[in-house]
């Protein structure tokens, strides 16, 4: 699983930070605006998300086409009530974030009893679950005001961008590192 998980890691890592940079260069913090670029972010990484489901062991496959679903779901909707506001953005954030990020806190949980190889993963999937969890807290507790909702959530995609993106690159190179203490052959 590790083999692959680090690309899909890395793939997460560029649509957060593609989602990210685009709010954050971008003047125009509206409702409309956020919950468009939202939408986007759900469902390109849900699609990244279940696409894994194909990939990936038997034992954690349920739970990623689950949290997939759940983002594509969630951004669906959020563009089908895009034009009811600010209130549709709270909304629709929040519920994504608890529900994809508790997906993801579940998976991690499962998969650090998995092989040490997966421990790291498992670490990985725990932070940005958490992370998400906190971001769906944050969208509850927030004053209404669409600059405040959009860059939160411009921020949120950039912090969950950096440390996707450290995590996959670890995972990558740690690989190698691994098969390097087996003992190799002398031609001597």
């Amino acid at each position: 699983m590790i083999g692959r998980y680090w690309l899909l890691q890395l793939v997460r890592a560029v649509i957060a930070f593609a989602a990210g940079f685009l709010i954050t260069l971008d003047q125009d913090h509206t409702a409309a605006y956020g919950i468009a670029m939202f939408a986007a972010f759900a469902i390109v990484s849900g699609l990244a998300v279940a696409a894994f489901f194909f990939v990936t062991d038997a034992s954690g496959r349920a739970i990623w086409l689950v949290q997939g679903v759940l983002g594509i779901v969630v951004g669906v909707v959020a563009l089908i009530v895009r034009s009811t506001g600010l209130g549709a953005l709270l909304y629709s954030v929040s519920v994504w974030a608890l529900l994809t990020g508790v997906a993801e806190l579940y998976g991690g949980w499962r998969a650090r009893r998995g092989a040490a190889a997966e421990a790291s993963g498992a670490r990985d999937r725990l932070a940005v679950g958490g992370f998400t969890v906190v971001l769906a807290i944050a969208y509850l507790v927030i004053p209404p005001e669409h600059r405040l909702a959009v860059g939160l959530f411009g921020a949120y995609a950039i912090v969950i961008g950096v440390y996707l993106a450290i995590g996959a690159f670890s995972l990558k190179w740690a690989r190698p590192a691994e098969g390097a203490d087996e003992p190799t052959e002398s031609h001597a």
